[in-house]
């Protein structure tokens, strides 16, 4: 639950009352500057408020006795994994207003033992396949991208032709760490092609109808598109499977769990783990060939 505070006064907020609806806003105006000062990507940004509004609208004071409450409806109303955003959420929040006695800990979530809703090598030749025939060179670079380097589709989109020709791309996640994520020489070369076909030299690489950056949300409902268009599996056309590829396939060939962990941005190499585990449709197929009895 919520730690407790050593001293009362990590119940203070400079004398603004959230029961107040303008203090609210003034807060939640503070928390926004104060997460994009530390360049927390616009879909953390965005989360973070929404968690941090929720906790103000629904509790009159911040205080560890609501911070327990709070954590009580979370875990009534959403899943694991929602919980502990929304906890990460308000404790980010706690930490802007310099509220350091005040602390939510973390639910625990038991590690699966397998993969889930991870693109096989098989679909995913055949995707490219596909947009290739369909001269579709934007989305073929998209996932191919992403199937080859591990790049969020988030960080995705800031992608620069600039960084195609040197190779590389350093990303900024959270807590203003840094990670290089370098593009394949082969990819590399095929991509620099289509764009010099296109004649573009400098900018974002992947651009809507309207010469503006595409955005995560666009890619993923594009996505969703393949399954009907292609007969795929809409339960694996999604960013995410992309770089769970990328990374299933990384350590089947290398085995280096910690360089692993390094170019996916992992804070803690047990994230990365899960690579180590077959898929699920992978231990069903073992299962079905090994039982004879």
């Amino acid at each position: 639950m919520a730690q407790e505070p050593k001293s009362t006064e990590a119940f203070r907020i400079n004398s603004e009352d959230p029961s107040d609806a303008s203090a609210r806003d003034r807060m939640l105006a503070d928390f926004r500057e104060y997460l994009v000062r530390r360049q927390l990507a616009d879909s953390t940004v965005k989360s973070y408020l929404h968690g941090a509004g929720q906790f103000l609208s629904l509790y009159k004071s911040i205080s560890y006795d609501n911070l327990k409450l709070y954590k009580c409806y979370l875990l009534e109303h959403y899943r694991p994994q929602t919980v502990n955003l929304r906890i990460r959420s308000v404790n980010c929040f706690l930490e802007c207003m310099q509220l350091t006695g005040l602390h939510m800990t973390m639910i625990h979530i038991q590690q699966k033992s397998f993969l889930e809703n991870v693109i096989s090598q098989a679909d995913y030749e055949y995707l490219k396949q596909c947009l290739l025939r369909d001269g579709d060179r934007l989305y073929y670079f998209i996932i191919r991208i992403m199937a080859t380097t591990g790049l969020r589709v988030s960080e995705l989109v800031h992608l620069r032709i600039e960084n195609v020709r040197l190779g590389y791309m350093d990303v900024y996640s959270k807590g203003n760490k840094s990670r290089r994520v370098y593009i394949p020489i082969r990819v590399r070369s095929e991509c620099l092609t289509w764009l010099s076909n296109e004649k573009r030299r400098s900018g974002f690489v992947f651009l809507n109808r309207f010469g503006d950056p595409l955005t995560p949300s666009g890619i993923r409902w594009q996505l969703r598109k393949f399954e009907e268009r292609y007969g795929l599996d809409a339960a694996v056309l999604h960013p995410h499977s992309f770089r769970h590829l990328f990374a299933k396939s990384f350590i089947e060939t290398c085995g280096d769990l910690s360089m692993l962990s390094d170019l996916l941005g992992h804070e803690n190499i047990e994230t990365t783990r899960i690579y180590l585990h077959r898929s699920s449709s992978e231990q069903k197929q073992l299962v079905n060939q090994i039982v004879k009895w």
